[in-house]
């Protein structure tokens, strides 16, 4: 079976009843859970996007407070999972401002958490890869905007690599 484009799902969704599209979007939200999860943020937390952050931010503190101190095998598995969640919620809004402050607050939590990032070289790599993709989403919004996060990203990079 041949996948149609999003172009010729976006014509046949035009044309399909409102009843009809509600029944669609119910059973495309049962069979997976990140279906569901956008569905839910789509209707119920897009109209306001700062709390939205604001929830996912507490969502990556809580994270990082249950964080082990165990060894370093875990904790930079537990570093990645978190980097999954904060990158998923970042998918759902499809925003570069949202982008950046939570990826800001991603590093900011990683800096003040006292993992010692400069020791592994993993954590360098995944650190470097944050402050690019920072940097990279920065580079599309407005000046003052831009400006501002800036200043967040040099203060970032003061004491780690």
């Amino acid at each position: 079976m041949k996948t149609a484009s999003i172009h010729e799902l976006k014509q046949q969704l035009t044309r399909v009843a409102p009843a009809q599209l509600a029944e669609l979007c119910i059973r495309l939200a049962k069979y997976k859970k990140e279906n569901k999860e956008l569905l839910t943020y789509l209707l119920f937390e897009a109209h306001d996007i700062q709390a939205y952050i604001d929830a996912v931010k507490e969502e990556i503190d809580t994270a990082f407070a249950a964080m082990p101190d165990a060894n370093a095998y875990i904790v930079k598995k537990s570093l990645r999972k978190t980097l999954r969640l904060t990158n998923k919620h970042i998918k759902y809004t499809g925003s570069k401002q949202a982008e950046v402050e939570l990826l800001l607050h991603f590093c900011t939590t990683l800096k003040r958490s006292g993992i010692p990032v400069p020791k592994s070289t993993v954590l360098v790599n995944l650190w470097e890869q944050q402050l690019k993709k920072i940097t990279k989403a920065i580079s599309t919004m407005h000046e003052d905007l831009q400006y501002d996060y800036e200043k967040a990203v040099t203060s970032l990079n003061i004491g780690f690599p």
